[in-house]
């Protein structure tokens, strides 16, 4: 491929790179992950609510990584309660899952950078071997995208599998329990999917430049000179 289109390439590659950086910052930010509607299962029974009147006792709870609101209906009018993850929920959330979802969160942006910042200089400089030339830009797109991929996985599993909305939701109630009647993953959720799908699309873009993957072209090269020293 030509070096001026293989410029336009990487230019295109690395301001990806660098709005994914972007983009996961702005999603651990203030932007929501999930977003739903919770049930007040004690005042529902207590007044044995029939279909149109659980409307009265469903409020809305939304939160991101650090901070969220609920809306709590009982069917007294809705009660809205702000709170935090660091310090007030932390005994209720499974932290090892919540801090793995905001470290990995952080090395996205940090690999996504740096891959911005080497596809530039692939670009306009003259690249080394290893780490600046195409090996390295393999690199920090397979882990710029893994990273992406585990964060979907492990906050997937901490809003699913372990209840995160009950659990903010009957957060210091103690006469009341409320259960998850309706929840969606928001805008920030579907960034970090995007940002992963994009990193996988800059791999995809290396290759469409002519580079080989450094695996296949080792194995090659070892070929030839094996065969070269058995000529001699």
């Amino acid at each position: 491929m030509p070096t001026q289109q293989k410029k336009i390439i990487f230019c295109i590659a690395g301001v990806l790179s660098f709005a994914c950086a972007l983009g996961t910052a702005a999603a651990i930010g203030k932007q929501l992950w999930v977003k739903g509607t919770i049930l007040c299962k004690t005042g529902a029974l207590l007044v044995n609510a029939t279909s149109q009147e659980l409307e009265k006792f469903i409020g809305k709870i939304q939160y991101g990584l650090f901070h969220g609101e609920r809306v709590r209906q009982c069917g007294l009018g809705g009660r809205p309660f702000q709170f935090s993850f660091f310090p007030d929920l932390l005994k209720v959330l499974p932290a090892s899952i919540h801090v793995s979802v905001i470290l990995f969160c952080a090395v996205l942006i940090v690999f996504s950078l740096v891959g911005a910042g080497f596809f530039m200089y692939n670009a306009f400089g003259s690249p080394y071997e290893t780490l600046h030339g195409p090996l390295g830009l393999y690199l920090w797109s397979f882990i710029s995208c893994s990273c992406g991929c585990l964060i979907m996985i492990l906050f997937s599993s901490e809003v699913k599998i372990h209840h995160l909305s009950e659990k903010i939701a009957n957060f210091k109630e103690g006469s009341f329990t409320f259960k998850t009647h309706s929840e969606q993953f928001a805008n920030s959720f579907w960034i970090i999917l995007v940002c992963s799908l994009v990193h996988f699309l800059n791999a995809l873009l290396i290759r469409l430049a002519g580079f080989e993957f450094p695996f296949s072209k080792s194995k090659d090269s070892g070929t030839i000179t094996v065969a070269a020293d058995l000529m001699y």
